[in-house]
């Protein structure tokens, strides 16, 4: 159901993009506005995740880490069935963490340190396996042409007052309202996408990790860190705050109209639902997860 969802909000981004073509500069505009949006995502393909992590002043973890993480990673891809991400840790103390790339054979993990400090081992796993699913799931790819969907429509719509076309079609007023409204159109249904794919990401993270309540502890301590510590590079860059695991921009807990990631309350009680509906074996390894509360390290 999902990925029904999923693929029918890409299908009314598409249409907003070539519709907004249209009202600029008629059926030519349909063409400009999908030879740009080839463009750009020809772009954004082979370049955003390079992009993303140098904003985020991510460092590669090479093969010596003595941390453990990425023999983590590496263990956790292998239960995927996906190919070794790279992976990186981000200067920051905020607990958080991201996956980017254009497909699983060119995907990353980036990991805070605040999150290495603050939480189990067990929910660090978790957490990697939540990223490693977005990855499975092609998430980075979708998210990707969906930030810059979104970012082509608020260039055409900046563009109305400068074509002819538009006005007259439209008039002066309803070119404004183009100017206001196709941007924010554009942006709820990128956070439409963003908000399903993070559902069906805990669901196969907690079965990457086998344990849906490792998962659901690590929500919860990393939305109680992001609440209280700032990340800066992603308070200055917010086109990227869909892609953490939690909101870094300090957003309301609850589900909001233009908040980019589900409700934490509701992403947990999810997960101890599929956690009450697992064999008994799994249960040990859950009390054995809660048992292990230290920190990282």
């Amino acid at each position: 159901m999902n990925y029904v969802k999923t693929a029918m909000l890409m299908a009314a981004m598409t249409a907003l993009f070539l519709g907004i073509g249209y009202l600029l500069a008629g059926t030519s505009g349909i063409a400009i506005a999908f030879a740009v949006a080839v463009a750009m995502n020809v772009f954004s393909w082979w370049n955003s995740d390079k992009m993303v992590l140098r904003m985020h002043n991510a460092h590669p973890v090479d093969e010596n880490d003595r941390s453990g993480l990425r023999q983590m990673v590496a263990e956790l891809a292998r239960n995927a069935d996906l190919p070794m991400p790279a992976v990186y840790l981000i200067d920051t103390d905020q607990p958080n963490a991201f996956a980017t790339g254009r497909n699983p054979e060119n995907a990353a993990v980036a990991v805070t340190r605040g999150l290495m400090r603050s939480l189990s081992r067990e929910e660090v796993a978790a957490v990697v396996a939540h990223e490693l699913a977005h990855i499975k799931n092609r998430d980075t790819a979708i998210m990707m042409v969906t930030a810059t969907f979104a970012g082509a429509i608020s260039m055409l719509a900046n563009f109305a007052l400068f074509f002819g076309g538009s006005r007259e079609r439209m008039g002066l007023i309803g070119t404004l309202a183009l100017m206001i409204l196709a941007p924010l159109a554009a942006a709820l249904v990128q956070m439409a996408i963003s908000r399903t794919r993070e559902y069906a990401a805990d669901r196969e993270g907690a079965m990457i990790c086998g344990n849906p309540m490792w998962l659901a502890s690590a929500l919860e301590r990393i939305q109680q860190g992001a609440a209280r510590i700032d990340n800066n590079t992603a308070e200055r860059n917010p086109a990227t705050a869909h892609m953490f695991i939690i909101n870094p921009l300090h957003a309301h807990s609850h589900d909001k109209l233009f908040s980019t990631h589900p409700s934490t309350e509701n992403r947990v009680a999810a997960l101890r639902e599929m956690a009450g509906s697992i064999s008994p074996r799994t249960e040990a390894r859950q009390q054995q997860g809660r048992d292990h509360d230290g920190p990282w390290g």
